[in-house]
């Protein structure tokens, strides 16, 4: 496959070259065209020794060749690694006041561009319209990731590793193109499935899972919970990841083995730390926005306290407690599913319930299904040692109109493939 590889000038800059050996062991050939500013951080003959091609940053070189259209025309892929503010600011705007902007505008192949900025930038409202601006034009633009940034400060922004940007930007021209790292491309599409046997049917897909419990404070020292230790939010975030989808998890108080799951698992998923059910909200709209499936796992408070005193509720001997007042939270799933962030989004909900004098889990789960509005409800029983904080679990799945398209039970993985199974068959 040809492909350009875009380098913009930023500290980043040096796992592009990282980037380009990954993408030429395992075949392909590869294209650099760095901006004036990038070889400032890689000089071109770094770039020139590795990709075994001239490296140049004018659109007048080589005018015979009219490299600057033709670069883009002949492109199977291009990615730029790191893309700054600066660069999609000029991509969003379409200027081609360099031969990388120019060939941008020319390329009809799938364009991929992995950001690497300081926090502050890629936060301000002017880099998010510019990457909405991209994004509406089809441009797939890859979240960075979070950690260690230059100097002293952490955060999102940093450059995804290139093994993930190179898994991400093949999977959009052919999902069997994905496999390990110095592998050769597959030869034999036939079937979308990594070279370890996992189907990759969400190559290329943008998810968000909730998981966990949230916790509602009561006063600084005691909240409002519940059991959930988030199992099985983990396991369909990990099982959408390592099937190719790049994955947002906002995690709410999960069990701490849970939460040294997330961080040990093999494939790489965003976390998103929340507490409360109004923190939740606002994570999973923010990340949902530009989603092709939410799903809402985790165990979200119905109620919480009116007020919330600064001090601890101080217990008095011969007194009973304090009445607490509760409000009732946002029911979240209800909004995405009514809402719909984005026009194609599939939206998944989960129902833990418990069966009583009025109906059993199921005619719970089927209400729940017609009230909420999603296009799939997993409904599963929970208490007297299931669900919660168990290993395995066991669903019902329904529709929007609460009848039943699937059963699935066995580990949380087990049940989160089978999920991921019914949600394959609702995208477009």
């Amino acid at each position: 496959m040809r492909i350009l590889l875009g380098v913009s000038g930023g500290i980043a800059a040096y796992k592009a070259v990282l980037l380009l050996r990954l993408l030429r062991e395992q075949g392909h050939a590869v294209r650099v065209i760095p901006t004036r500013a990038a070889l400032e951080f890689v000089g071109a003959p770094t770039f020139e020794a590795l990709s075994g091609e001239p490296v140049s940053t004018e659109v007048f070189d080589d005018v015979p060749g009219v490299q600057h259209v033709a670069l883009g025309q002949h492109a199977d892929l291009v990615i730029v690694a790191p893309a700054t503010a600066d660069l999609m600011a000029r991509a969003a705007a379409g200027l081609a006041d360099d031969l990388l902007t120019t060939t941008l505008l020319a390329a009809r192949c799938p364009v991929v561009l992995a950001p690497a900025m300081h926090t502050e930038m890629w936060d301000h409202p002017a880099t998010r319209a510019n990457v909405a601006t991209l994004r509406g034009r089809g441009v797939h633009v890859i979240e960075p990731a979070s950690g260690r940034l230059t100097g002293k400060d952490t955060g999102p922004g940093r450059l995804p590793d290139p093994e993930e940007i190179a898994r991400e930007a093949l999977s959009l021209v052919d999902p069997a193109l994905v496999g390990p790292v110095g592998a050769q491309p597959v030869e034999t599409p036939t079937s979308a499935s990594s070279a370890d046997g996992e189907h990759l049917d969400l190559a290329g897909r943008r998810v968000v899972v909730s998981a966990g419990g949230t916790r509602e404070a009561i006063d600084p020292v005691r909240f409002i919970g519940n059991r959930s230790s988030g199992r099985q939010g983990v396991a369909l975030a990990q099982a959408a990841a390592a099937r190719g989808a790049v994955v947002t998890l906002v995690a709410a108080n999960l069990a701490a083995d849970v939460t040294d799951q997330v961080l040990s698992g093999p494939r790489p998923c965003s976390v998103v730390q929340v507490e409360s059910t109004a923190e939740l909200r606002e994570a999973v709209r923010a990340a949902g926005a530009e989603a092709d499936v939410v799903v809402m796992a985790a165990a979200v408070a119905d109620f919480r306290p009116a007020a919330t005193p600064d001090a601890k509720i101080k217990k008095v001997p011969g007194q009973g407690p304090a009445p607490i007042e509760l409000v009732e939270n946002p029911d979240i799933l209800a909004e995405l599913a009514h809402e719909r962030l984005r026009a194609d989004q599939v939206v998944v909900g989960f129902a833990a319930e418990t069966g009583d004098a009025t109906g059993s889990v199921l005619d719970h789960g089927r209400a729940k299904a017609r009230r909420k509005g999603a296009d799939l409800i997993a409904v599963n029983a929970v208490g007297s040692g299931r669900g919660f904080g168990t290993e395995s679990n066991e669903v019902t799945i329904l529709d929007g109109a609460g009848d039943v398209v699937g059963l699935a039970s066995g580990t949380k993985r087990e049940v989160a493939d089978a999920l991921w199974d019914a949600v394959a068959k609702l995208l477009p």
